[in-house]
C-alpha cells in the first residue's frame, strides 16, 4: 500500500536513459555500496513507456494543466466579463463551486487511476525505489543511480546548497536570504525633495509600473518562463538533455539559491580529455528563450571545453521568475557551485552569454572580479525602457571590469538593431563597445579615435573593415609594444592614460587595433548558433 500510494504521488518519469560506459565502470569497481539493484540493460534503449492506463490518465492531466493556464492567464478579461454580464452574484457563485469542487474530485480519481497503472509498470516501481532511497541517503552510488532517470525535476534532491561553502557561514558580506547585492536605490536629482506629498503624488505610477512588470512586462522580457511555451518545447527539451547525457556525459544538479528558488544545471566535465581548453569551465548564460538543454552550450561544447549550463528562474526545472533579483541570486549560486563543488579556480572559469545572458554575466563579473574572462554573443549596452532601474548600471559593471572582454556582433541582427537589421550602426552592441574603449582608454577614446573606431563599425564586411584598417597603417607590433609598455609601468587597473602624449595618427591606430581585439563580427541574425570556431577566448596583453 505505501508503494501504492508512491506511485499516486510521484513524479511523471520521462526517459530512462540508456546506460553510459561510466556508468558501466562505476557500477563494476568492487567494494560499491548496494543501494538499489540497478536497471537491466533492456531498459535503457527508449522512452518510458507507460502502461496504457498511466498513458491516457497523463494525458487527462495535462490537458487540464493546459487549461488552467490559459485561464490563469485570461481570469482578468473572464473576471470583467462575469461582472458586466451579473455572474458574480452569489446565486451563481455557489452552484459554480459546486460544479468546480466535482470537477477536482474527478481530477483526483484520474490521478489515483494513473498511480495504479504506475504501480504496474515494474519500470516505474524500479525507479521509485531508487528516488526514496535517494532521498534518504545521498549516496553517490544512489545518486548515479538516480541520473539515468529523466523525470519531473521538482522531486529532484538538492545537491548543493547556496550556504555550503564554509567561507559563506563565516562571512558577514555574504548573501542572505533577501539575495545579492545588486538593486540601488534611484538617485535624487538635486534639489528635489522626497517629501510626503512628492511620494503620494508617485504611488499611482509605481503602484501601475508594478502591475505591468510582474505581469505582461516578465512575460515580454523573458517569454521563456511561460508555462504554455515550455509545455510546446517540452519533447525539445527532453531530446535536449538526453543528448547532453548519454553522447556528453553530462551531470544535472539542482542548486538551492538564497531566495529559495531551485535551478536546473547540466555539467559536462572534458578534464580528463587530452584537449587542454578541457581544463577551463565555461558557464553558459541563456537568452530570454533559451534553455541550456537547446542553448548556447553546444559551442562551447564543441570547442572542447567543460561546460556548465543553467535555466533561469521559472524555465524548465529551475522555479521562480527571472527578475533581476533572483537572476543575480541564481547567478551567485552557479558560481559557487563551480568553485566549491566541481572543484575549478575562478582564473580557470569563463563566462558565455547569449543576449539578455550578459546581465547575469556582468554581475557575475563584478561580484567575481577573478574570472578569468567575459564573452558577450549579440549582447547590448542598456535595455531601457524595459528594464531602465537594473540594466544600466549592470552595463558599467562590464565596462569597469578589469579581465579580458571579446564581444561578438551579428551583423545580420534582427533583435537589437533599432531600425532595421542591414543598418548595423543601429546594433546595440556598438554602444557597448564604445563605452567599454572610453573607459578603458580615455586618452585614446578622444575625436580622432572615435570617428576612426565609428568608421570601422560601419564596415559591412571583412572586406571594408580590412581597407579601413589599413587606409589608417595600423602598425599591430607597434600598438602592443605601447600597450605593454604602459602595463609594466603602470599596472593593469583601469583606466589607461595611455596616448596621452600622443600625436593623432597614433591614437586613431590604437583606437583601431583596440575594437578589433575587443570585437568580432558574426555574419548571422540573432538566434543563429555561433559556430564553434568562433568561440575564442578574449585577448589579453
Amino acid at each position: 500500500m505505501a508503494k501504492l500510494l508512491s506511485c499516486v504521488l510521484g513524479p511523471r518519469l520521462y526517459k530512462i536513459y540508456r546506460e553510459r560506459e561510466t556508468d558501466r565502470a562505476a557500477s563494476s569497481v568492487s567494494g560499491a555500496p548496494a543501494a538499489v539493484p540497478a536497471p537491466s540493460s533492456s531498459s535503457w534503449d527508449t522512452y518510458y513507456q507507460p502502461r496504457a492506463l498511466e498513458k491516457h490518465a497523463d494525458s487527462i492531466l495535462a490537458l487540464a494543466s493546459v487549461f488552467w493556464s490559459i485561464s490563469y492567464y485570461s481570469s482578468p478579461f473572464a473576471f470583467f466579463y462575469l461582472y458586466r454580464k451579473g455572474y458574480l452574484s452569489l446565486s451563481k457563485v455557489v452552484p459554480f463551486s459546486h460544479y468546480a469542487g466535482t470537477l477536482l474530485l474527478l481530477l483526483a480519481g484520474v490521478a489515483c487511476l494513473r498511480g495504479i497503472g504506475r504501480w504496474t509498470n515494474p519500470q516505474y516501481r524500479q525507479f521509485i525505489t531508487i528516488l526514496e532511497a535517494t532521498h534518504r541517503n545521498q549516496s553517490a552510488e544512489n545518486k548515479r543511480q538516480l541520473a539515468n532517470y529523466n523525470f519531473d525535476f521538482r522531486s529532484w534532491p538538492v545537491d548543493f546548497h547556496w550556504e555550503e561553502p564554509s567561507s559563506r557561514k563565516e562571512s558577514r558580506g555574504g548573501p542572505s536570504r533577501r539575495g545579492v547585492a545588486l538593486l540601488r536605490p534611484e538617485p535624487l536629482h538635486r534639489g528635489t525633495a522626497d517629501t510626503f506629498l512628492n511620494r503620494v503624488k508617485k504611488l499611482p505610477c509605481q503602484i501601475t509600473s508594478y502591475l505591468v512588470a510582474h505581469t505582461l512586462g516578465r512575460r515580454m522580457l523573458y517569454p521563456g518562463s511561460v508555462y504554455l511555451l515550455q509545455k510546446a518545447l517540452m519533447p525539445v527539451l527532453l531530446q535536449g538533455q538526453a543528448r547532453l547525457v548519454e553522447e556528453c556525459n553530462g551531470r544535472r544538479a539542482k542548486l538551492l539559491a538564497c531566495d529559495g528558488n531551485e535551478i536546473d544545471t547540466m555539467f559536462v566535465d572534458r578534464r580528463g580529455t587530452a584537449e587542454p581548453q578541457g581544463q577551463k569551465l565555461v558557464i553558459c548564460c541563456e537568452g530570454n528563450a533559451g534553455f541550456y538543454e537547446v542553448g548556447c552550450v553546444s559551442t562551447p561544447l564543441e570547442a572542447g571545453y567543460s561546460v556548465l549550463g543553467w535555466n533561469h528562474p521559472g524555465f524548465a526545472g529551475s522555479t521562480g521568475v527571472p527578475f533581476p533579483q533572483n537572476e543575480a541570486n541564481a547567478m551567485d549560486v552557479v558560481v559557487q557551485f563551480a568553485i566549491h563543488r566541481l572543484g575549478f579556480q575562478p582564473q580557470d572559469i569563463v563566462i558565455y552569454a547569449w543576449s539578455i545572458g550578459g546581465f547575469t554575466a556582468t554581475w557575475a563579473a563584478m561580484s567575481y572580479p577573478d574570472i578569468s574572462a567575459v564573452i558577450l554573443d549579440a549582447s547590448f549596452d542598456d535595455l531601457v525602457p524595459l528594464a531602465l532601474k537594473v540594466m544600466p548600471d549592470s552595463w558599467r559593471v562590464l565596462v569597469t571590469r578589469t579581465g579580458p572582454v571579446l564581444l561578438i556582433r551579428r551583423t545580420k541582427d534582427e533583435i537589437i538593431t533599432t531600425t532595421v537589421p542591414e543598418d548595423i550602426m543601429s546594433n546595440r552592441g556598438n554602444d557597448l563597445l564604445l563605452k567599454l574603449l572610453q573607459f578603458r582608454y580615455p586618452r585614446v577614446m578622444v575625436e580622432e579615435g572615435l570617428r576612426a573606431v565609428r568608421q570601422w563599425l560601419e564596415a559591412s564586411s571583412q572586406l571594408e573593415e580590412a581597407s579601413i584598417y589599413s587606409r589608417w597603417e595600423v602598425e599591430e607590433d607597434w600598438c602592443l609594444s605601447v600597450l605593454r609598455s604602459y602595463q609594466a609601468e603602470h599596472g593593469p587597473d583601469f583606466p589607461w592614460s595611455v596616448g596621452e602624449d600622443m600625436s593623432a595618427d597614433g591614437r586613431r591606430q590604437l583606437a583601431l587595433f583596440l575594437a578589433r581585439k575587443h570585437l568580432h563580427n558574426f555574419e548571422a541574425t540573432h538566434c543563429t548558433p555561433l559556430p564553434a570556431q568562433h568561440f575564442q577566448m578574449p585577448w589579453h596583453l
